[in-house]
Order: C-alpha cells, then sequence, then structure tokens
C-alpha cells in the first residue's frame, strides 16, 4: 500500500534487447516502441503512456523522488554499453512536491516536461509550443493526453489506449482513455 510520503512512476521509452542483457534481466523479448510523457505542476506530476509502453514501477513510501531517479541513474550507467534507454522518473515527495526527471546513459537532469519513446519525434514541435511553466492540474492532463494522441496518430509503434496517472500529495489517480474518448485531430 502506498503512502502520501513518496508517489512515483517510472516508464521506459526504449529497454534492451534480449540479446544484449546484463545477468538476471528478462529472458523474454521485450517492445521498444511507444510514447510517454511527465510533466510538473504545483501539486504534483501528471504521467501517460500508450498502451504499449514497455515499463512501469511504483515505489513505496520511500526513497524520495530524487533518490530513486539517482538509482535509475546508477543503473543506467553501470548498462551503459548494453542499455540504451530514455527513462522518466516521475513523481511526489513532501521535501520537492511534483518531479520529473530525465536519464540516458548515466545522466540525469530535471526538468518540467519530458517525453520519450518511439513516439516522441512526431511531438517535440507540440509539447515546445503547448507547454506553458505554472500550468493546473487540467491543463498538465490535456497536455499530455493531447500528445499521446497526436504521437499515436503518426508513429506504428505507439497505439492503443492513453494510460494516465495524476501523481498528488494525497494519492494516484489511474484513469485509462478509451481511442473513442481521445481528442481527434486533423492528422487522423
Amino acid at each position: 500500500m502506498q503512502t502520501a510520503a513518496t508517489r512515483g512512476m517510472l516508464a521506459s521509452g526504449r529497454r534492451m534487447q534480449t540479446a544484449a542483457r546484463p545477468s538476471g534481466a528478462p529472458t523474454t523479448p521485450v517492445s521498444t516502441g511507444t510514447t510517454i510523457i511527465a510533466v510538473e505542476f504545483d501539486g504534483g506530476v501528471v504521467i501517460a503512456s500508450d498502451s504499449r509502453v514497455t515499463s512501469g514501477v511504483e515505489l513505496g513510501q520511500a526513497p524520495q523522488v530524487r533518490a530513486a531517479a539517482a538509482m535509475v541513474q546508477n543503473i543506467t550507467y553501470k548498462y551503459k554499453e548494453e542499455l540504451m534507454a530514455h527513462l522518466i522518473v516521475a513523481g511526489w515527495d513532501p521535501r520537492l512536491r511534483g518531479q520529473v526527471y530525465v536519464t540516458m546513459g548515466g545522466m540525469l537532469v530535471r526538468q518540467p516536461f519530458a517525453v520519450g519513446g518511439s513516439g516522441s519525434v512526431y511531438i517535440y514541435g507540440y509539447v515546445d509550443s503547448a507547454f506553458k511553466p505554472g500550468m493546473s492540474r487540467a491543463e498538465c492532463m490535456k497536455f499530455v493526453i493531447n500528445a499521446v494522441t497526436l504521437a499515436m496518430g503518426r508513429d506504428g509503434s505507439s497505439g492503443g489506449v492513453v494510460h494516465l496517472a495524476v501523481i498528488t500529495d494525497s494519492a494516484t489517480k489511474y484513469t485509462v482513455i478509451l481511442p473513442h474518448d481521445l481528442p481527434q485531430f486533423h492528422c487522423e
């Protein structure tokens, strides 16, 4: 059971291939296509992905989000030759509230929002123009839903439904948005 002390989610935009895996890694083939996005708001974090997301992990009461991100950073650095992964670690803790971190090859950077996965190349223009500092929870939800929907319309490896999580001090609320409830854009 999670408490309000630390709530988090880790999403991977790309996982290693099974042929070049470290000892103890999964032996079953994994998907490598998806779209992930996370954005901070004053009360927490909104994170979303299409239904072809490759990884999701919830963390319990400890550690703080920054500490969890540092653990992921250490793993990606240790296996940088075998694992080419753009990871987003996002969550809420009482010290720094909502946070979004990205890591690749051992680098760790906090950002107000992050996108990753094969669909991200199709939405950089959208997120650069639509992101505004200080967005509300509702604005962040619309931002990530639109971004993932746009990516699913262009990226053959992204698709299905949108998985949405809103992580705050009081709860983590998960929602699945079915295709008929997604926004419609001219490209579809």
